[in-house]
């Protein structure tokens, strides 16, 4: 499989305490990444190892596939923290810095980038005069300057106003549609993070402790009546002939996961009772994607 990134045992230790404990993170080409955790979790520790800020304690990492970290990291954007950005100047001026200093030739790339990250009528309005959401889009033109396939983004939605998060969502998908750059991003905001991420790296007090695709995320999060039984196999049998069930499955011994039928649980109950069938425990399950972060971090706070 093909990773922008992927990581061994990577781990930051500030005086006794591990801020970044053992991760292996693997985020595929072409995927956004959302990558969540509390405050002090160890997520901004760990996107400043990943872009070369700061240096890790033990572990490796690759990017795309290579070791020279150093040659990949050229092809690596970054909106870590705050972006530093000249408060007394235009977004033009300020992207004209950046041509400069990265000795890209062509003024009409500034005009380029401004049109594609939607600043393009900011004018010459200053940039101590933007919104927050303006700040944050040019932020993102500063990290896409160097046309990277990787952009590292550090909470680039934490603040904004909904119109603000629209419009840095909507660029991220234009990002990672039309130009196919793999993003790493991080959100306290789970719900506008679930509408654009593929897949998802949860951090809990520095331990990446699980890693999946959206698509597992909306089969976990999905309502189901959840059925302990003696016998899944013969559960299922009589959901099937009795209750007409079609939509279930068994995700582990015992277990079965009904998905259609919710408001008539009690006649499925019925039905296994009657099977002959111990039913130990039935309950309607399942939750929002917020909720279920909140469970894997243990509390709704700080997320």
């Amino acid at each position: 499989m093909d990773y922008a990134l992927n990581t061994d045992g990577i781990t930051k230790i500030y005086g006794k305490h591990a801020v970044v404990d053992h991760v292996s993170m693997h985020v595929k080409k072409g995927d956004i990444y959302g990558f969540i955790g509390k405050n002090g979790a160890g997520k901004t520790t760990f996107m400043r190892i990943v872009a070369g800020l700061a240096a890790p304690a033990a572990g490796s990492m690759k990017l795309f596939g290579s070791g020279d970290l150093e040659m990949q990291r050229q092809r690596i954007g970054t909106l870590i923290e705050q972006p530093g950005l000249y408060g007394t100047m235009t977004a033009r001026d300020n992207l004209e810095v950046v041509r400069r200093s990265l000795g890209i030739a062509g003024k009409q790339t500034v005009d380029e980038m401004l049109e594609f990250v939607g600043l393009s009528q900011a004018g010459k309005k200053k940039v101590k005069n933007f919104s927050l959401g303006m700040k944050q889009r040019l932020g993102i033109a500063i990290a896409l300057f160097r046309s990277p396939d990787f952009l590292i983004l550090d909470e680039p939605i934490n603040g904004l106003d909904p119109e603000g998060i629209k419009e840095v969502r909507d660029l991220l998908s234009k990002l990672n549609k039309e130009k196919q750059i793999t993003i790493l991003i991080s959100s306290h905001i789970l719900g506008e993070l679930s509408k654009i991420a593929t897949s998802y790296g949860i951090i809990k007090e520095g331990v990446l402790i699980e890693e999946f695709a959206a698509e597992e995320l909306k089969s976990r999060c999905r309502r189901c009546v959840k059925l302990v039984v003696d016998d899944a196999q013969r559960a299922s049998a009589i959901l099937e002939e009795k209750c007409h069930i079609t939509e279930y499955d068994v995700p582990k011994e015992g277990v079965i996961r009904v998905f259609d039928g919710l408001d008539n649980s009690w006649i499925m109950n019925r039905a296994l009772v009657e099977g002959g069938i111990h039913l130990k425990e039935s309950y309607l399950a399942g939750q929002d994607l917020e909720g279920y972060f909140m469970d894997l971090l243990g509390g709704a706070s700080n997320a």
